[in-house]
């Protein structure tokens, strides 16, 4: 699947992206707030061919692959996302806020799933400055993370200033 947008697009992994994902995920100060991985490129991509990896996308910017995300646990009472990773030095401009919406877009408006609900680490204080300010809402949290969950109507309320602000920025 790919979902393209104004910013980046969002395609689904394959075990051909192992390579990638190993070096984003093993970057000790990009993945710094993700579980660390293990074992080499060859493991990743053995990961990758047996694991169930819809949900798993490679986000790209107009010159090329720059980060990462991961929608999980899709039910019919919501999903989680999270591993998201962005390079720095790779990502375009806004591809933060372009490839949360594109989260959003494929579990509320693909998927027509009720709620998101995800956990940043109490330590990455750019993704919770982040998430507080899209109006996810804090719903509790743990020694290492704080708690979020979007609904789907908070995201009907929301979709047509960000998406419209989304569409003037990347022109």
């Amino acid at each position: 699947m790919t979902l393209s947008g104004p910013v980046v697009s969002l395609r689904s992994i394959t075990p051909g992206d192992a390579a990638f994902v190993h070096g984003l995920r093993s970057d000790p100060v990009l993945a710094r707030h993700l579980h660390p991985v293990t074992g080499g490129i060859e493991g990743q991509a053995r990961w990758l061919k047996k694991a169930e990896i819809r949900g798993y996308y490679v986000i790209a910017g107009p010159t090329g692959d720059c980060g990462l995300l991961r929608l999980s646990n899709l039910c019919d009472a919501g999903f989680t996302w999270g591993s998201w990773l962005l390079h720095p030095a790779m990502k375009p401009r806004r591809a933060a806020l372009a490839s949360a919406l594109m989260v959003y877009r494929i579990g509320f408006d693909l998927l027509g799933l009720p709620k998101a609900t995800f956990d940043v680490r109490r330590a990455n204080t750019a993704a919770l400055a982040f998430h507080d300010r899209f109006g996810a809402t804090r719903i509790g949290a743990t020694e290492t993370d704080i708690l979020y969950r979007l609904t789907a109507s908070d995201w009907n309320r929301a979709a047509p200033g960000l998406l419209a602000a989304q569409e003037r920025i990347a022109v």
